[in-house]
């Protein structure tokens, strides 16, 4: 088991974002703005789930790390915090799945 969370990259993005290192892909992709980290975080969702239709697990495990990591480029430039979205799945998990879901729709 390892101790990397993703509390810990979090931290990694946060840093390579401010950086001033011209080879840091972090830094540049935030430069290009919202829209291009979003289209990131889009293209890596559609490959993640490719590699789960295909039921190739390897390729799935190199997908949803990218996927993570262009998720959690989306919060930082959209500064929303990966600790705001623990405590809102905490509040959602604390009812069942269809609950929850119901509640969504009353509100």
């Amino acid at each position: 088991m390892t101790d990397f969370t993703l509390k810990t990259l979090e931290r990694i993005v946060e840093k390579r974002a401010s950086s001033d290192d011209e080879k840091s892909y972090t830094r540049k992709l935030i430069g290009k703005g919202v829209g291009k980290c979003a289209q990131k975080l889009g293209e890596e969702a559609v490959e993640s789930v490719i590699a789960a239709m295909k039921g190739d697990k390897k390729e799935l495990i190199c997908e949803t790390a990218d996927l993570l990591y262009h998720l959690l480029v989306v919060l930082k430039i959209s500064d929303v915090r990966l600790k705001d979205v623990m405590v809102e799945l905490e509040r959602r998990t604390a009812q069942t799945g269809l609950e929850e879901k119901a509640s969504r729709k009353a509100d």
